[in-house]
């Protein structure tokens, strides 16, 4: 199944749309979400959504200037 990246206009993404967003696999995203340290996410019955914003916050936090950086020791 091939998922297409959803126009900039789409305000709620799929787990594959998210997926695909941020160049991950749909099953690194659920794991994320299951162990914590993912996007935020809106959960209705059985159905999960990934607000556009929260994918670019979630991004924006994982900022690295190095490999010596804190950060990215801190997110490894």
């Amino acid at each position: 199944m091939e998922i297409s990246i959803p126009q900039v206009t789409d305000r709620y993404l799929t787990n594959a749309e998210a997926a695909a967003v941020l160049k991950l696999s749909p099953r690194t995203l659920e794991k994320l979400r299951v162990n914590g340290g993912g996007p935020r996410f809106r959960k209705f019955g059985s159905r999960v959504i990934y607000a556009r914003e929260d994918l670019d916050a979630w991004a924006n936090a994982r900022i690295c200037e190095s490999t010596s950086d804190d950060r990215y020791v801190a997110l490894r």
